[in-house]
């Protein structure tokens, strides 16, 4: 369940209160760093509102979730599937799309001993019959390493019974919460392919005030205080493992309880937030980590196919009054470079057109602010929002996939250390009726053949002059009376070009439509796309990858590339 329970507020009131907000953020400082088209080398650290690799370079995780590990299957979900969609086949298919990052939700049942993985089709996965939960994770993150994805492991609920307030229930400890995380950080240590820990899934809100009894941030009460809790686990976590980044979500509402209007205890409409998502008040009540650079706030953000009577949904400026919400729960704490965000989750069905405005505003926030995020689904099952995959688990729906497209990067880090992959065990009978973790809900969006996610690779480009770069065009998809293509061009100078210029020809009779990773315009036969401003210069070897869709003919194919002046071999 991704929504929280509120009563009803003034719109009058929420207004106000954003306006407020928006005030306050006017004096803010923002300065995005670099993006990087890759995940990085080695193990990640933080550096103000970045997350950056072993060598300093800025990294932006651009990921989906693909749950099922934290039901009573305890693995993950579609490896019922058939062909084309075995378990390597979706990761292939995700990596191909340009999602980079990979976050794995479970639950403390899927890591008992004797846990058994169900729903497991023997013959697309004949590998992963007889493995238990953690051997099928093991082989998961060892071949996502090996496309220079990374892994996001997810506390996602204490049992696979469902989610609750707190991170620990009557039944399930902090202490032995903490023993499981201390466990898979033990795990995979050594392995940067899984970078941190997503330390407890949607803490949120529970009884009316005064009587609060869920998740509070600042409260100061051993119990219910998510802030103080998030300190003793992920301290626990990194003295396992101090290579692992901290990802610590929100709340919903910051005293941990919901407005009592019998008892005149009003609703304030800036106090809650989506579950999860609430860290208005972790500037100043920050959570507090021993290893220095290790935290990343991680809020939830979702759409009114998910809960509909978010008072922001019904602002008469809505969209354009979204950001300085995310503004005042979340996205001050990256504006202010007290932290980098990566948001969770976030998703929708769609079904409502408002949802289309609420997505494409959020992507256009997330790519001008830098952040990073994972998509919540891979998973076509997911009832309240479904997922990009349909439900073969293969073909996607274009319409979300379009939308996030353009924010998206490739997955082309160096690979890293493969984790331990199990034997075959012998065959069990598959059991495809999986448990979701919402209802069921079929997505059936028509699709065309999806297309690689375009981005700019990180650094910097070659110097002008001949035999400085080389290009590469492809056209990554067509249909009748347009098409869609890349053009990726890598430095091959001895120094960087700043800011670089890409341009290349086409045939008479193709306009461009848009274009993304860079400025495209048109005049004539020739496109020129230019640096954004988030990325402007081209480092030696580096690559610029930029897309683009267009109307007319796709044969021939765009040529004459050339980098600042320069043609490209």
């Amino acid at each position: 369940m991704r929504w929280k329970t509120r009563t009803t507020a003034f719109t009058a009131a929420l207004a106000a209160a954003l306006a407020a907000a928006a005030t306050a953020l006017v004096a803010i400082t923002f300065s995005a760093g670099p993006a990087s088209a890759d995940t990085g080398t080695g193990y990640l650290r933080t550096s103000g509102r970045n997350i950056v690799d072993s060598t300093g370079r800025t990294v932006r995780l651009t990921g989906i979730n693909w749950f099922g590990m934290e039901t009573d299957n305890k693995t993950f979900h579609g490896l019922w599937a058939n062909a084309p969609a075995t378990w390597k086949g979706q990761l292939d298919r995700m990596a191909s799309l340009g999602f980079n990052t990979l976050r794995v939700p479970y639950s403390g049942d899927a890591l008992k001993a004797g846990a058994v993985a169900t729903g497991i089709n023997d013959f697309t996965n004949p590998d992963l019959v007889g493995n238990s939960p953690l051997q099928i994770l093991d082989k998961v993150v060892a071949y996502a390493g090996t496309k220079g994805m990374r892994v996001i492991l997810d506390r996602h609920r204490p049992t696979a019974a469902g989610q609750t307030p707190l991170w620990y229930t009557a039944s399930v400890s902090e202490a032995s919460m903490i023993a499981d995380w201390v466990m898979l950080a033990q795990r995979y240590a050594g392995n940067p392919t899984v970078i941190g820990a997503d330390l407890f899934n949607e803490p949120h809100a529970e009884g009316t005030e005064p009587n609060a009894t869920g998740a509070c941030w600042g409260c100061d009460v051993q119990a219910r205080d998510w802030r103080l809790a998030a300190e003793r686990i992920g301290n626990a976590v990194l003295a396992a493992n101090s290579n692992w980044l901290i990802f610590v979500e929100g709340v919903s509402c910051l005293s941990g309880g919901v407005a009592n209007e019998w008892d005149n205890i009003p609703d304030d409409p800036m106090a809650c937030d989506w579950w999860g998502g609430n860290l208005s008040a972790a500037i100043d009540k920050p959570v507090r980590l021993n290893v220095a650079n290790r935290l990343v706030y991680s809020p939830h953000e979702y759409g009114i196919s998910v809960f509909d009577r978010q008072k922001w949904f019904n602002d008469p400026n809505f969209p354009n009054n979204m950001p300085a919400v995310w503004d005042f729960f979340w996205g001050k704490l990256a504006k202010q470079n007290v932290a980098p965000i990566l948001v969770g989750e976030f998703g929708s069905t769609l079904a409502n057109p408002l949802d289309t405005q609420w997505l494409t505003k959020l992507m256009g926030y997330i790519g001008e602010n830098g952040l990073s995020f994972t998509y919540w689904s891979w998973n076509p099952n997911s009832g309240d929002t479904g997922g990009i995959a349909l439900d073969d688990w293969y073909s996607i729906n274009q319409t979300k996939y379009n939308i996030l497209q353009p924010y998206l990067n490739p997955p082309s880090g160096n690979p890293t250390t493969p984790g331990p992959s199990p034997s075959i065990s012998p065959s069990r009978p598959p059991s495809p009726s999986a448990s979701p973790s919402r209802p069921p809900s079929p997505s059936a969006s028509a699709s065309r053949p999806p297309s690689p996610s375009p981005s700019v690779s990180p650094s910097t480009p070659p110097s002008p002059g001949t035999g400085a770069c080389t290009k590469v065009v492809v056209i990554t998809n067509s249909w009748q009376g347009g098409y869609q293509a890349e053009v990726r061009v890598t430095n091959t100078g001895t120094g960087a070009v700043n800011p670089w210029t890409v341009t290349w020809t086409v045939p008479s009779g193709v306009t461009l439509t848009n274009g993304w990773n860079a400025t495209v315009t048109q005049s004539g036969t020739t496109f020129t796309a230019a640096a954004p401003s988030w990325n402007t210069s081209l480092a030696p070897g580096a690559t610029a990858t930029i897309g683009f869709t267009a109307t007319g003919p796709s044969s021939p194919a765009p040529s004459n590339v050339r980098l600042n002046g320069a043609a490209c071999a």
